[in-house]
């Protein structure tokens, strides 16, 4: 679900590549503007009565479920003949290009066929997809303890003369394979191997157990709770089923027992949760580190583990929040955490008139995609063109294919948009690779290739798709993903686009959130779809003000789950129980109390796949602030500003050191006082709309 060289036509390493082969695709006569492809109904499959069927993204043997056993096939017999070539051939650069080779043969089976497994509507595709994955997962396993694969990268990487010799995106790629194998322990004598092998293995179930207990109900005897709630939640019998925490009801007493019953200890999820910690801490020391936590933030942002504290801004709004509950609740007006959500939303929509249905008219998705291409044209000299899918290469019949086309390089990938609900899938908005792009040997380079995700209203016979202000934000968000992939021209597929560390990752989505929310931009597309009328400017500035009602208790909160996930993967054995260690660092990072009887680090579902991790979300939006304040705040259309973002940050992927790409951009090192200032002044009063409205 995410290179010193400068690549994407500018600087030397651009030239030497088109030197090298790459040439400037050519503009296909079928595209069609992007904004009116998504504001008419899909006209469904063209006519097409003797046409061959393409397959699933134009791939051929996917032309029907049985296709995938197929493609796994094929690829695992690359994979054998791949293996021999880099076992066989002497060390050097050539070493790194076939390890590549190997990843994206798997990759190209393996991450097409992670999105079909959970999107496909057709129950056979999503069987196969999934069949596809174990299999590719069971090679992967073999390669990570295959010791002849790693001592042919070792040889490389022991001879200081040849790593010398290596650009330095070959070598970091080459330290990034490595840095694969030793997770798994190959580098360790044949028990610790095994013992290693065993603890992955062990990790990997505990973490789908763990995954599926976060969501699991609980349920209580209806006789325990007052009659006038019960309505609020489900019935089974003589119990009631309580399976969220029903943030947003408007009665307190509701808000109370979901959150004391949802998050009452479940004595196996316990259990699962310390063996899960225990084990990764067992791995981590296992393979040469201190702790998991120092294993996990290995290239990353922050190195080494950090725990930033905003408290201090928090109590303003927590005592902001207590006034809202005592004018409607005067009996009990202590904050709990129940509490922030609901009240929060009672705040804004007193202060601001920002009622989603106003917006919704002047936000068409058609509107929302041709403002998207005048800002990335006027950026980066991109446009959007809509082309028409061939017969069988679409998995529903309302997913788009968009062609992302430069106005001098010529093509450079395709996205797939799908992005309107539909039975059986999933409720997430995210961001898929299909295909990474790399440099081929004939000196073509592989166009890469992604799905968007969301889930969108259909559009009705009155009116097209309205997004309300959060789904648009939404969008601009997942977009920025895509150009990552897009504009990723790195030499090695393994680094491509978002294929870098966690707390990079979000940046380029985290920096579309901010044009999302400037006037400048938004004044360039929101037209109402009946009368054209512009979005004024005043409820644009109502809405980016409204965001900040709260959110420094928001972001203390992100703060609290990131210092949580830090302690839980740091020094072990731990000092005390998860539950009592939960209670002080919510004391100490919060500020609400800790209610008795609740676990709610049971339910905390990214300590699986963000792991000491989480703090990456507020490592991405501290750098995005940062990076939309020094090059895009002035003018948000500034080509200059939009070049260098390109060629210091997305065109290298994972390729590159995160903080020389940081650096790149900002024009200077920050520090981790830089990085809390760019989180503080997110949370003031919006000097930009005040500067906008001064116009």
């Amino acid at each position: 679900m995410l290179c010193v060289g400068r690549l994407g036509g500018f600087g030397a390493r651009a030239a030497a590549l088109l030197q090298a082969g790459i040439r400037a695709r050519r503009v296909s006569t079928s595209w069609s503007p992007v904004g009116a492809a998504f504001n008419v109904k899909p006209q469904g499959s063209r006519l097409d009565l003797f046409g061959e069927r393409r397959g699933l993204f134009g791939v051929p043997e996917l032309s029907a479920p049985e296709g995938f056993h197929i493609a796994q096939e094929k690829a695992l017999r690359k994979t054998e003949l791949l293996v021999d070539r880099a076992c066989s051939t002497p060390p050097g650069p050539q070493t790194v290009l076939i390890f590549d080779e190997l990843s994206d043969s798997l990759c190209r089976v393996a991450d097409l066929a992670d999105f079909v497994k959970i999107a496909h509507p057709e129950p056979a595709f999503r069987e196969a997809a999934e069949e596809a994955c174990r299999s590719i997962g069971t090679m992967v396993e073999k390669l990570n303890t295959n010791v002849d694969l790693y001592q042919s990268l070792q040889k490389l990487l022991a001879d200081k003369k040849l790593v010398d010799s290596l650009d330095p995106e070959t070598r970091r790629v080459a330290e990034l394979f490595m840095f694969d194998f030793e997770i798994s322990g190959i580098h360790l004598d044949k028990e610790k191997r095994k013992r290693a092998v065993d603890l992955n293995v062990k990790i990997l179930d505990l973490s789908s157990t763990f995954l599926m207990g976060t969501n699991f109900p609980n349920k209580i005897e209806k006789h325990l709770l007052p009659e006038h709630i019960r309505h609020n939640f489900t019935s089974a019998g003589d119990h009631i089923i309580i399976d969220g925490l029903h943030a947003e009801a408007p009665d307190d007493l509701v808000r109370e027992a979901a959150y004391k019953i949802f998050l009452y200890p479940n004595a196996g999820q316990l259990k699962c949760l310390e063996e899960l910690l225990s084990s990764r801490d067992l791995l981590a020391k296992l393979v040469g580190y201190s702790t998991f936590s120092h294993r996990a933030l290995q290239g990353t942002i922050a190195k080494n583990p950090v725990i930033i504290n905003l408290f201090y801004r928090s109590l303003k709004d927590f005592e902001m929040i207590r006034e809202m509950k005592m004018k409607l609740n005067p009996q009990n007006s202590e904050v709990m955490p129940w509490d922030p959500p609901y009240y929060s939303g009672v705040i804004r929509a007193e202060r601001y008139n920002i009622e989603p249905s106003l917006y919704c008219p002047f936000f068409s998705l058609g509107a929302c995609m041709e403002g998207l291409n005048i800002l990335l044209n006027r950026l980066l000299g991109i446009s959007l063109y809509a082309e028409q899918p061939a017969k069988g290469e679409v998995w529903s019949e309302d997913v788009r294919k968009l062609a992302v086309v430069h106005e001098s390089e010529g093509l450079l990938g395709y996205i797939y948009c799908d992005f309107f609900q539909r039975a059986d899938k999933p409720h997430q908005d995210c961001h898929f690779t299909i295909r990474g792009g790399r440099l081929k040997e004939d000196g073509d380079y592989q166009l890469p290739v992604v799905v968007l995700m969301l889930n969108l209203p259909r559009s009705s016979r009155s009116s097209p798709t309205l997004l309300t202000p959060g789904m648009m934000e939404n969008l601009f968000h997942e977009m920025g993903h895509a150009m990552h992939s897009m504009l990723g021209r790195t030499r090695y597929q393994h680094v491509t686009g978002t294929r870098c560390p966690t707390d990079f990752a979000e940046v380029p989505s985290i920096l579309m959130e901010y044009f999302a929310n400037d006037y400048r931009v938004v004044n360039q597309f929101a037209r109402h779809y009946q009368t054209g009328q512009p979005l004024p400017k005043n409820m644009v500035s109502r809405l980016c003000e409204s965001k900040k009602v709260c959110a420094a208790a928001d972001m203390q909160l992100q703060v609290f789950y990131a210092a949580l996930d830090q302690i839980y993967h740091g020094k072990h054995p731990l000092r005390n129980s998860t539950t009592d260690i939960l209670k002080e660092t919510q004391e100490k990072f919060y500020g609400l109390p800790y209610v008795p009887n609740t676990a709610w680090q049971l339910r905390f579902s990214h300590l699986v796949g963000y792991g000491a991790k989480y703090y990456s979300y507020l490592m991405s939006r501290a750098v995005a602030s940062m990076v939309w304040k020094e090059c895009f705040l002035q003018d948000p259309f500034n080509r200059a500003a939009g070049e260098r973002y390109r060629r210091e940050m997305l065109a290298h992927g994972g390729g590159r050191e995160p903080m020389l790409m940081v650096e790149g951009v900002l024009q200077k090192c920050p520090s981790v006082d830089d990085f809390v200032s760019a989180l503080v002044s997110d949370l003031d009063l919006d000097f930009e709309t005040f500067l906008m409205d001064s116009e």
